[in-house]
């Protein structure tokens, strides 16, 4: 039997690390604006809890109501975005591997592989191009974290990986961020287009939950 690794030296328990320090970075950012400015930690918080259950479409749709600038907007939206990636993936890949042996960690890295499985054998077909346009694709079942656990399956290496789910990634936050300014500037309906999206995230969270009782 082969003997483990130390966590700290695999791939994956260095982007943990990495994670959890980018959420201390967060933290600490959205903590010293806490005393300094109530309204923008409002806005901080709610683009997060939304980017996080709905989506980059929901964030970014936030930004623009709080008038964040474009830069700001596709800053933030794309830190997020590395976080929860960094986050999920190395989770899933030291579950994988028995370093994490939580139930609940266990429970949902089954689901996102299943999730991932579905679309695997497509983007085989295309290789890193594959991963990259199925995480740019704005679709609901599409998206960074189901797309670097599909890269996963196919045995790219980290690097390669991790360049397709976030160059796809910031492609995507790009895309958005300039659509919702040309209908800031032009059409003026941003804010119904926000609901709108809301809307659908509330109802496609509600029938995840669903699912993921009933199993």
């Amino acid at each position: 039997m082969t003997k483990k690794r130390k966590l700290h030296k695999t791939a994956e328990g260095k982007i943990f690390l990495v994670a959890n320090l980018m959420s201390l970075l967060l933290i600490g950012v959205i903590g010293y604006f806490a005393i300094n400015n109530l309204e923008l930690t409002k806005a901080l918080g709610l683009v997060f809890i939304a980017h996080t259950l709905g989506g980059r479409a929901a964030g970014i749709g936030l930004c623009f109501v709080n008038e964040f600038s474009l830069f700001w907007t596709i800053f933030y939206n794309f830190y997020l975005e590395v976080v929860i990636v960094s986050w999920t993936y190395s989770l899933f890949v030291l579950s994988a591997h028995n370093y994490i042996q939580l139930r609940v960690v266990r429970f949902y890295s089954i689901k996102l592989e299943r999730k991932a499985r579905i679309h695997k054998d497509i983007i085989a077909k295309y290789g890193w191009f594959g991963v990259f346009l199925f995480v740019m694709t704005p679709l609901p079942v599409t998206g960074p974290v189901v797309g670097s656990i599909i890269g996963y399956l196919l045995k790219f290496r980290i690097l390669s990986n991790f360049s397709a789910t976030f160059l796809g990634t910031l492609a995507a936050i790009v895309v958005w961020t300039y659509f919702f300014d040309f209908l800031n500037q032009h059409l003026h309906i941003i804010q119904y287009v926000l609901i709108a999206i809301i809307v659908i995230v509330v109802l496609t969270y509600l029938k995840r939950i669903k699912t993921w009782i009933t199993g």
